[in-house]
């Protein structure tokens, strides 16, 4: 497949310079990076969307089953441990696997040796549907990126390391 050459100017140019021309002594320049960033990542979403809703599921439902999936048989984890792995609380987890439970797609299990411990593991339909849904998923993302050189991904995946370190490093403290 040919790739069209990249264009010397985009959207974001644009905004750029009318923002330098009704407003020059404001300093716009972090659009060039987090504007390009939003709006791929807008990009990105819609893509990503269209593949788990091919399979009947969403972005949420794939992080857990991607999990569990990751996490190697017997494909279970504790609520904790998925909440720690998907950035999220143990009652988004909890919405999360009531889905996939309801789904058929996991199922939980209190733990042998200690009752109150609850997993979530993946049943057989789960995991054919998460194996399914991630060969789609990962070839989508290959696609998206085959613009790209793949030194220019590694450069990139390197950069954004360097911008989410100093996105956190930088952050107001929350009260």
């Amino acid at each position: 497949m040919t790739q069209r050459p990249v264009p010397d100017r985009d959207a974001v140019d644009d905004i750029v310079d009318q923002w330098a021309h009704q407003w020059p002594d404001l300093d716009v320049s972090p659009l060039k990076v987090l504007g390009r960033l939003h709006r791929s990542y807008l990009r990105y979403q819609s893509s990503l969307a269209a593949v788990f809703e091919e399979h009947g599921i969403n972005m949420a439902s794939f992080d857990v089953l991607a999990a569990l999936r990751r996490s190697g048989p017997p494909y279970r984890m504790t609520s904790g441990q998925l909440a720690e792995s998907a950035l999220v609380t143990t009652g988004g987890v909890t919405l999360r696997v009531d889905r996939l439970e309801k789904a058929g797609l996991v199922q939980r299990e209190r733990d042998a040796e200690d009752r109150r411990i609850v997993h979530a593991q993946l049943t057989d339909e789960g995991l054919r549907v998460i194996e399914k849904v991630a060969e789609a998923h990962f070839a989508n993302e290959s696609q998206i990126l085959s613009g790209m050189s793949k030194d220019d991904q590694a450069a990139l995946a390197e950069l954004l390391r360097k911008l989410e370190h100093s996105i956190v490093e930088n952050q107001a403290p929350t009260a």
